[in-house]
């Protein structure tokens, strides 16, 4: 099929222009379509549902650290011990406070 464009108005060729894209959209539904009955087809024959597959994720979840240090005065405030210290733990220690009697016990 050969279509002559330079015999198209402005509007043709955006008519055009509209209906190749919704074409080429509907075909890579049409694909992904096939491709998901296929991944389902084979996800059955291993004897597991795809979505089961899809979902199951292998990394290990990382839990918040447990706070080891409290603020003296605002029990909100912790610190893990881990990581770049706090700021007020850094002022608190150039005041001359010992990390050991911020220890959560």
């Amino acid at each position: 099929m050969t279509i002559n464009l330079d015999d198209m108005s402005l509007d043709d060729l955006k008519q055009l222009r509209k209906d190749v894209e919704k074409a080429i959209a509907n075909f890579e539904k049409r694909q992904k379509a096939e491709a998901m009955k296929k991944l389902q087809a084979y996800s059955q024959q291993l004897g597991y549902p795809l979505e089961e597959l899809i979902t199951d994720n292998p990394k290990k979840s990382k839990k918040p650290a447990i706070p080891k240090y409290r603020h003296p005065e605002n029990d909100a405030l912790t610190w893990s011990g881990r990581g770049r210290k706090p700021r007020w733990l850094i002022d608190y220690l150039d005041k001359g406070g010992n990390l050991e009697g911020l220890l959560i016990r």
